[in-house]
C-alpha cells in the first residue's frame, strides 16, 4: 500500500520546523543478514541493451519512481522530473534523433579515446532499446524552480540531487525483478524539445526499461573488489 503523503509545495526561508524520528533498530544480526543478501542481488544487477517486449507491470515502475524521489537533494528542492514515455510515436522520435546524435559521435566527435573505452561494452549508434523495451522513462533535472507566474528560484546541487535519484531508481528496478539501461544521448536538448518540457528542465538520462530478451548477452566485465573501491584510515 503507498503511503499517505501531504501535497508538497516548494519552501524559501522558512524557519526550521524539526518533528520526531524515532525508526525501529534493527537488530545486528537482521542488519549484517538484510546487507549481504542486498550486496548479492546488487552484485546481479546488468546493464541490459537488449529487451524483452513482453509489458511489465506499470505499477512497478511508478513505484520505483516513488522510491527514487525518495533521494535527498539539495535544500530539499527536490529537482527532479520523471517523464514515463507511452506514446510509439512519440518514442520513434526520440529514437530517430539519438541515433542522428549517436551517429555524429561514433563518426567522430567522441574522439578516440573515448571510443576505444566504450569498445569493450559493443556499443554503437543504433538504439533499439528505446522503441524495443516496454517501457521508456525520461528523466529531466530542474536547474531552477519556475513558479506559475514565472518566478525563478535557483536549485542546489541539481546534478548531485538527479544522479543520487536514478541511483536509487534503478535499485529499485532491480530488486523488483526488472532490467534497466542508463542512456545519455549527446548532446540531449532535444528531449525537452520532443517531449514538451518546460524552460527550467535539462534532459538528464533516457532510461529503457523491461525484462531482458531470450538472447540478451552483456558484456563479460569485472566489476572492481571492495578492497579496490573502499579505503580506511
Amino acid at each position: 500500500m503507498s503511503p499517505t503523503t501531504q501535497q508538497w509545495t516548494p519552501t524559501h526561508g522558512e524557519p526550521y520546523r524539526p518533528v520526531p524520528y524515532r525508526p525501529e533498530r534493527m537488530p545486528a544480526q537482521e542488519s549484517a543478514d538484510t546487507a549481504a543478501h542486498l550486496r548479492g542481488r546488487m552484485d546481479e544487477r546488468r546493464t541490459v541493451r537488449r529487451f524483452s517486449p513482453d509489458p511489465v507491470p506499470e505499477q512497478v515502475v511508478r513505484d520505483a519512481v516513488a522510491c527514487a524521489a525518495t533521494a535527498p537533494s539539495g535544500a530539499h528542492q527536490q529537482p527532479w522530473t520523471f517523464v514515463l514515455v507511452k506514446d510509439p510515436q512519440v518514442r520513434a522520435q526520440i529514437r530517430a534523433a539519438a541515433e542522428q546524435e549517436e551517429q555524429i559521435s561514433y563518426d567522430g566527435r567522441l574522439g578516440d579515446d573515448w571510443l576505444a573505452a566504450l569498445r569493450p561494452l559493443g556499443t554503437d549508434a543504433v538504439k533499439s532499446h528505446l522503441t524495443d523495451a516496454p517501457v521508456l522513462l525520461v528523466v529531466f533535472q530542474q536547474r531552477y524552480w519556475l513558479g506559475p507566474d514565472g518566478t525563478k528560484r535557483k536549485h542546489y546541487y541539481v546534478d548531485e540531487s538527479v544522479g543520487i535519484a536514478v541511483g536509487m531508481l534503478l535499485t529499485a528496478l532491480h530488486l523488483s525483478g526488472l532490467a534497466a539501461l542508463v542512456h545519455t544521448p549527446s548532446p540531449m536538448r532535444f528531449l525537452g524539445h520532443v517531449l514538451g518540457r518546460p524552460e527550467n528542465e535539462k534532459a538528464f538520462a533516457v532510461i529503457p526499461i523491461g525484462y531482458p530478451a531470450e538472447d540478451c548477452e552483456v558484456p563479460g566485465l569485472i566489476r572492481k573488489s571492495l578492497d579496490q573501491v573502499l579505503t580506511e584510515v
